[in-house]
């Protein structure tokens, strides 16, 4: 069974496009890199269900078209509309060897810790993207949480073997 520990969300199912069983899905990276993946996994009922690409074919830079296994037609795919896509993150961490930090969404980095130049702020447990801003919700040792911009002019060092991100945040960004 696979569990959401095991998981990257990178993007979102949107409709299915025509009859024979393709949706269009859009990615928090870019479409070349979504590409990469076999397996597309969704949450169902609770359950977190593989889904198997047949075909997938590019719609623009973060959009692509999918053709799953055994789904051959526009109300088979209509269950996966407007839910999360998510890969393995397995899968996703052997694919960002050779990627730029750039192209990996910020949901990857839930648990990684956050520092403000050398000091620890605390570990990032979620990501807030309901605006435009997209904030890193960070729990701090003492229990505190503090909203951080996920912001790429902030961010000083991405360590993916280490789990840190380091950034040079404004002074008494943290005393908010």
């Amino acid at each position: 069974m696979i569990t959401r520990d095991e998981l990257v969300e990178i993007g979102t199912f949107n409709k299915p496009h025509g009859v024979e069983g393709e949706i269009s899905a859009t990615f928090d990276c870019d479409a070349d890199v979504a590409s990469e993946f076999g397996c597309f996994v969704c949450d169902i009922d609770g359950i977190f269900v593989p889904f198997f690409a047949t075909a997938i074919r590019g719609k623009g830079a973060m959009t692509l078209l999918l053709k799953f296994d055994g789904m051959d037609s526009a109300e088979a795919v209509r269950r996966l509309v407007n839910k999360k896509v998510y890969v393995l993150r397995r899968e996703y961490d052997e694919l960002l060897e050779d990627a730029d930090a750039d192209e990996v969404p910020t949901d990857y980095f839930i648990g990684y810790t956050l520092y403000n130049g050398t000091e620890p702020v605390g570990e990032i447990v979620d990501i807030d993207d309901a605006t435009e801003n997209v904030l890193f919700v960070v729990e701090r040792g003492d229990g505190a949480t503090v909203l951080v911009p996920a912001a790429d002019d902030l961010v000083t060092d991405i360590d993916l073997d280490g789990k840190t991100i380091t950034m040079a945040l404004p002074v008494g960004l943290l005393d908010m």
